[in-house]
């Protein structure tokens, strides 16, 4: 078993980025732009909008936080988006979400500049992966891609199994990997007999939300396991969606929790925003 180590994975890349912006400073007069619009008070959402800062601060990017009350109404969310989007500075933009309960998220997210819209979560880049053209990729999905290329696992003709079917993880990720040439199941709540479905897989992928939701008895030997789940249980420990213990000595890879999938969403966020800069018109 060896495990895929995220971290040092993401430092890589934020050294890769950081020599970009250095070239970029000097050859265009260009400073990467990340603006987020952070509304209400939900400490999780705090903790990554922090992490995203400092991974900022790291590469040499600008960035700036938006911090908006959750009494906030839909209309002025909406118009400092304009604002951003109409910022010659600003070359991402990325709500942290999830959005109050009055919010209507896909709005939200379809009033961003998709030329802005680093998350990749605007329906035209959406669209864009779908059909494989080029445009922003969701980060997390567009992490583990760059996991398992560097770890040099081979994802063509594989069986692979996502465990989540979200707009921000399950989707994008089962388009990336049939755009990669995988044949691709996703099972999700609905799903009967998941148990099934991940034991044919050569790679398990799970982002849901259920503390230690897949066991041992659900992967078959040699499996590729990336865990994306994330989840503090009550002794306070960071737990993910896998039986890490057990089902870790069938693997032949497996991602921790935490130091796996986390640190490369916020490195690929960094490499989307400097895709955007090094297009930006001068």
């Amino acid at each position: 078993m060896q495990l895929i180590d995220g971290k040092s994975l993401a430092n890589k890349i934020y050294e890769s980025v950081g020599k970009s912006v250095e070239i970029l400073k000097q050859e265009m007069n260009i400073v990467p732009g990340l603006a987020v619009i952070l509304i209400g008070d939900d400490p999780a959402s705090h903790a990554y909008v922090k992490m995203k800062a400092k991974a900022c601060e790291k590469v040499g990017f600008y960035s700036i936080t938006h911090h908006m009350p959750d009494s906030i109404s839909q209309d002025e969310i909406i118009g400092t988006i304009a604002m951003m989007n109409d910022n010659p500075r600003i070359d991402g933009i990325l709500v942290q979400l999830p959005l109050p309960a009055h919010i209507d998220t896909d709005k939200i997210i379809e009033v961003i500049d998709p030329k802005k819209d680093v998350d990749g979560f605007h329906p035209y880049n959406v669209g864009r992966l779908v059909i494989g053209l080029d445009g922003f990729v969701a980060c997390t999905p567009l992490g583990v891609m760059r996991m398992l290329e560097a770890y040099d696992i081979s994802i063509q003709g594989k069986n692979v199994c996502i465990v989540g079917a979200s707009n921000i993880v399950g989707k994008p990720m089962a388009s990336l990997l049939l755009n990669a040439n995988a044949t691709v199941t996703i099972a999700h709540i609905h799903t009967k007999d998941l148990k099934a479905h991940t034991l044919a897989a050569d790679i398990v992928i799970v982002g849901v939300g259920v503390p230690s939701l897949i066991k041992e008895d659900m992967i078959k030997q040699g499996v590729i396991v990336i865990d994306i789940g994330i989840n503090r249980i009550a002794n306070g420990s960071l737990v993910g969606d896998v039986d890490f213990q057990a089902v870790s000595k069938k693997c032949s890879y497996i991602t921790p929790v935490p130091g796996g999938v986390g640190p490369m969403t916020i490195a690929t966020l960094l490499e989307n925003t400097l895709k955007s800069a090094k297009k930006r018109e001068t």
